[in-house]
């Protein structure tokens, strides 16, 4: 097995050899943007972030990691400087595609980790399309990050207390990647006034963030939250956290759905496949 679990940095004879001697062949695919963190974090915060956690992971899991998708449904932050986005059907159909022609190429589970909220509505319709569209032994999903995380890792890192976007939780992270991509002499504090008087002020996160430039009708300064006391070793906690918890979420999804599962899946592809 070569030093790497980058797909893209491998031998095809390699990656040939990886596929034969996997008991679950698994393709990591990271899905990231291209957008504002406000004047202090660089705009591919949210691909650095999965795609840092899938090459973590990736021994845990026995898996490759694909080179990530920096590219994502993130509309909602045009107006500021250089954002790139993709439409959610866009963005549904290329993970369609890559899980598809991976499947094809022998892995049977392919997982898409986003690092941007709502990458993760767009993902999990192609993820789900693409289930359609392969045999049962395929496994497509998808999910962001903090997904894995207990409420009370979120509530230190992505929550309304600390933020959540190019906060303290993104900022730490990011440094522990790579110092050179923050500029902490430039962190600006910012969090919309909110209603917290009901139920669940969090859900107000779907309706607020959608439609072209939703953030940036926000916020001015492109920050939620307060990144100033962020640091490389509470990045490196973080990703310990995350890390820690994305790969037993995988694992466990593979331990456990041939026992949850009840009976077979009705027949939608098998046939398509056989011809």
């Amino acid at each position: 097995m070569p030093d790497t679990h980058r797909l893209d940095e491998m031998r095809h004879p390699e990656v040939e050899s990886y596929l034969d001697r996997a008991e679950t062949p698994t393709a990591l695919i990271p899905v990231g943007t291209t957008e504002q963190h406000g004047e202090h974090l660089a705009m591919g915060t949210d691909a650095f972030i999965p795609t840092e956690i899938c090459e973590r992971i990736a021994e845990d899991v026995d898996a490759l990691v694909g080179p990530p998708i920096n590219y994502g449904a993130s509309d909602m932050h045009a107006g500021y400087a250089g954002i790139t986005y993709l439409t959610y059907r866009t963005l549904a159909t290329v993970v369609h595609d890559i899980a598809y022609s991976l499947a094809e190429a022998g892995f049977t589970d392919i997982v898409f980790l986003s690092g941007h909220l709502t990458n993760d509505w767009a993902a999990k319709v192609g993820a789900n399309q693409a289930s359609h569209d392969l045999p049962e032994e395929n496994y497509v999903y998808a999910f962001p990050y903090w997904d894995a995380l207990s409420s009370e890792d979120m509530e230190e890192y992505l929550s309304f207390d600390a933020g959540w976007h190019a906060n303290i939780g993104e900022t730490a992270a990011v440094l522990a990647i790579d110092e050179d991509l923050v500029d902490l002499e430039n962190t600006a504090f910012d969090a919309p006034d909110l209603p917290m008087d009901i139920e669940n002020p969090a859900a107000l996160l779907d309706h607020l963030l959608i439609g072209k430039g939703a953030y940036y009708r926000i916020s001015e300064t492109g920050v939620w939250g307060d990144p100033s006391d962020a640091t490389a070793e509470l990045g490196e906690d973080y990703f310990e956290t995350i890390t820690h918890a994305v790969a037993e979420l995988i694992n466990t999804f593979q331990d456990v759905r041939d026992e949850i599962y009840q009976r077979q899946r009705p027949d939608r592809a098998q046939e398509q496949w056989d011809t």
